[in-house]
C-alpha cells in the first residue's frame, strides 16, 4: 500500500515538476523579449513603459471605445502600439 502511495505522489511532483518547468520557461521566454518590443503588455508593464499610473490606464482602459485596451475574459491587454498612437494624439491625459 506504501508503494501505491508513494507511486501516486511521484507521479503528482513528476507533474508538479513539469508545471513549474513550463511556467520557467514561460518567464524566462517573457525576460528575453524586451518590453518596448512586445506586442502585448500587462496593465504593470504598461505603465512601467509610458509613465502613465497603473490606475489611470485602468480608468483609460474602462472607458467605452479605448483604442489600446483589450478585455479577455476580466483581464486587460494593453496593445503597446495602440497605446503609444494615443499617447502621441493626447495633449492631457
Amino acid at each position: 500500500m506504501n508503494t501505491l502511495k508513494n507511486l501516486l505522489s511521484l507521479n503528482d511532483d513528476e507533474r508538479l515538476l513539469a508545471e513549474v518547468r513550463t511556467y520557467q520557461e514561460k518567464l524566462i521566454s517573457n525576460a528575453e523579449e524586451p518590453i518596448w518590443e512586445r506586442k502585448w503588455l500587462t496593465i504593470e508593464e504598461a505603465a512601467a513603459y509610458s509613465g502613465i499610473g497603473r490606475t489611470k490606464l485602468r480608468e483609460l482602459s474602462n472607458q467605452a471605445g479605448c483604442p489600446f485596451a483589450i478585455w479577455i475574459g476580466n483581464k486587460i491587454h494593453i496593445v503597446r502600439e495602440r497605446l503609444d498612437k494615443y499617447i502621441d494624439k493626447q495633449f492631457r491625459i
